[in-house]
């Protein structure tokens, strides 16, 4: 680093500082003077200049020879790092916002508007020429003063002559005249084409289409001969001839005003959707007329002998519904409506794997038994239906082919609002139970359903299609496979029933064809909660009890009904049948009340309460030898159970007062009402059977 030579700037500042006006003194003196300061200043440099150090500060790391000898490298690119990496633009043409792949990465720090041109082009040879221009105005104008004050002085004949020299010069295309009187076209830039114009972002064209329908139209040909002319004529005559005829007197008046009344009617549209309502109440007015008593014992009725008979009930035949375009086929599903308490639906298809068809999904009320409210016909039978619960008019369909579908009362036609396909993950067997739950987190509704293929799957409907989620896949050997892979045909269980708990959401049971029952959760899938050795052949129903979290019934072929605590691995309760048992129904009045049918055609009414060994109502409902009972269902609120049959009939029947009989109060004590009495009066039972360790648990 060049040290600056202060010495010099102290002489100086040492001799102007000696310089005063007025003032006069030797040279020598004031040279001796500035030597000896410079002196002085010298040895103050050397002095700063070697006290100077670096100071370290105090948090500095410290490196060893090692790295600070180590060279890191740093790649400078040239992406903006503040450039966005998420912008979207609409795009008209697929009607969706688009990301842009392509990010303007430039970033200007420095913009300066220069006006070079290159020397060697044709724009500078132009400025060039006009500044020569400039210079020979400047010049002309002084000489042409000059000349003109000799003109002034000088004879005419000098003054013609110069005139004819400026004359000239003005004549010629390369004199200094010409080129100022003449404009010169205006020269582009080279660097910037744009003309000094603003340019700006030109919007996208966009094409608005109108389509409309085309009018109709009709094409309309005919051949016109002599005949069908003067046929025309003769028709038009005897019209003219009639009306005559009708004009002449009063008879011919009445004539003609009965003519115009069928004329009106026939040329107004008879719209039958407004005179539905009117028809459906009367059809209801004249099916309560005919059944009469059979509503009167609907209302009223109640069993007198039932106070001779002590334990024992029995059933009251109501109204019998049936259609007669299903006379062959079997009940496969019963479902009461909680919203509107009269109305349950009824699925329609066969058990019978030889003689598979088409099916029936019906509605019917108790206000009109002759009748079906609502038919949809199925290409594949019905398994098993679900209504839910606070939708009312939504109902989920299990079909024998594997798919799932969803039908709504509130619409138009025959056909199912959602169906599964073979594309969005319907069974491959028969799908044996549906069950509506409750929606999911982005209130969607959804429901399960399961199927002899083993999977337990969640079907959403989520806008106009359903989504399908394995929940479990069952296997024989008490593992749940997670992958398709590990799952071979051999080891995969087959299910034929499933229900899930009254207070507990995620817990689900699962009856197997193999008689087993699997205790199932909606978030662990990896394996079996439980499993308990159930039945000796398929379970054909399971399901919860409506007031105790504990308690669950079973149904089999092999005869038996069981009663099950989930925390125990035995039964706690077996009735033998005599008879398959087709199903199983928990009443929703009592927690000890249930009620089974057989395939013998009797109808099993269980009070645990009243009787813990046999049934306290078994009748015979239908004919022994050619009908067989499928399924039962109480109703909600009525005393009233509904009995489906292999022939498509649905008969209803009301329970006696002894099959729902309340305990009876104390004197001076209020009887006490609620689920918890329900509760306490099937723990009751319980605990009689558990051994007392079980108890204390």
């Amino acid at each position: 680093m060049p040290v600056p030579n202060n010495n010099a700037a102290f002489a100086r500042k040492g001799s102007n500082v000696q310089k005063v006006p007025g003032a006069k003194s030797t040279k020598a003196a004031t040279k001796k003077k500035d030597e000896e300061e410079a002196v002085e200043t010298g040895t103050g440099w050397e002095e700063w200049s070697q006290g100077k150090a670096l100071v370290r500060p105090p948090d500095q790391m410290e490196l060893t020879e090692a790295e600070l000898k180590e060279d890191i490298t740093r790649i400078l690119t040239a992406n903006n790092p503040h450039a966005p990496q998420n912008i979207v633009r609409y795009s008209i043409k697929e009607r969706s916002y688009k990301p842009i792949n392509v990010v303007d990465q430039m970033a200007v720090h420095c913009v300066l508007e220069g006006s070079l041109v290159h020397q060697d082009s044709e724009e500078a040879r132009k400025l060039r020429v006009k500044e020569g221009l400039a210079q020979e105005i400047a010049t002309v104008d002084a000489t042409a003063e000059s000349e003109g004050e000799k003109a002034e002085a000088s004879v005419n004949p000098v003054v013609d002559g110069g005139d004819v020299e400026e004359a000239g010069d003005e004549d010629r295309p390369d004199s200094a005249v010409s080129r100022i009187n003449k404009k010169e076209p205006k020269v582009t830039n080279q660097f910037n084409f744009s003309n000094r114009a603003s340019q700006t972002l030109n919007n996208p064209m966009r094409d608005r289409i109108c389509q409309t329908e085309p009018p109709p139209r009709s094409s309309f040909s005919a051949t016109a001969n002599q005949w069908e002319i003067y046929d025309a004529y003769v028709q038009e005559l005897q019209k003219q001839e009639k009306n005559k005829e009708k004009q002449k007197g009063t008879h011919s008046q009445k004539d003609n005003g009965k003519s115009k009344k069928v004329m009106l009617m026939e040329t107004q549209s008879e719209d039958v959707t407004k005179w539905t309502m009117a028809s459906k109440i009367l059809e209801r007015t004249i099916s309560q007329n005919t059944f009469d008593d059979i509503a009167q014992d609907f209302k009223y009725f109640e069993d007198a002998s039932d106070e001779f008979r002590e334990q024992e009930g029995t059933l009251l035949p109501l109204w019998k519904f049936q259609y007669d375009k299903a006379k062959t086929l079997s009940v496969t599903a019963l479902c009461w409506n909680n919203k509107y308490q009269d109305l349950f639906a009824v699925g329609l298809g066969s058990y019978n794997f030889s003689r598979q068809g088409c099916g029936m999904l019906l509605f019917y009320s108790l206000k009109n038994p002759a009748f079906p409210e609502y038919i949809y016909p199925t290409s594949s039978g019905v398994m098993c239906l679900d209504i839910h619960a606070q939708h009312s008019h939504l109902v989920a369909v299990g079909f024998y082919d594997g798919c799932v579908a969803v039908y709504s009362l509130k619409e138009e036609g025959q056909e199912p609002v959602y169906k599964s396909t073979a594309k969005t993950g319907k069974h491959t067997d028969p799908v044996w139970q549906v069950r509506w739950q409750s929606d999911d987190m982005d209130n969607n509704h959804n429901f399960y359903s399961v199927s002899s293929d083993g999977r337990v799957v969640s079907w959403t409907l989520v806008k106009n299609e359903l989504v399908f989620t394995d929940i479990i896949r069952l296997t024989l050997n008490g593992a749940v496979s997670e992958g398709t892979e590990g799952a071979q045909a051999p080891s995969i269980a087959s299910g034929t029933s499933f229900d899930f708990h009254k207070q507990i959401d995620y817990m689900f049971l699962v009856g197997t064809e193999e008689g087993k029952i699997h205790k199932c959760s909606k978030t662990y899938s990896s394996q079996f909660l439980e499993t308990y050795d159930a039945h000796s052949m398929a379970v054909d129903t399971v399901k919860w009890n409506y007031f105790h979290p504990k308690v669950f019934v079973s149904c089999s072929s092999d005869w038996t009904v069981k009663i099950w605590d989930h925390t125990i691995n035995t039964p706690m309760f077996v009735f033998d049948l005599q008879a398959a048992v087709g199903d199983v129904a928990w009443s929703p009045y009592s927690s000890t009340v249930f009620a089974a049918v057989t395939t013998d055609g009797t109808v099993h009414v269980f009070d645990l309460s009243v009787n813990k060994y046999e049934a306290i109502c078994q009748q015979l409902v239908v004919d022994k030898k050619k009908t067989k009972l499928t399924h039962v269902e109480f109703n909600p609120i009525h005393p009233v159970i509904i009995v489906g049959d292999d022939r498509g009939y649905v008969t209803s029947f009301k329970l006696s007062p002894n099959l729902r009989k309340k305990p009876k109060a104390k004197k001076g004590h209020e009887l006490p009402k609620g689920p918890e009495v329900e509760v306490a009066k099937m723990e009751k039972l319980l605990s009689l059977l558990r051994e007392p360790d079980q108890n204390s648990g």
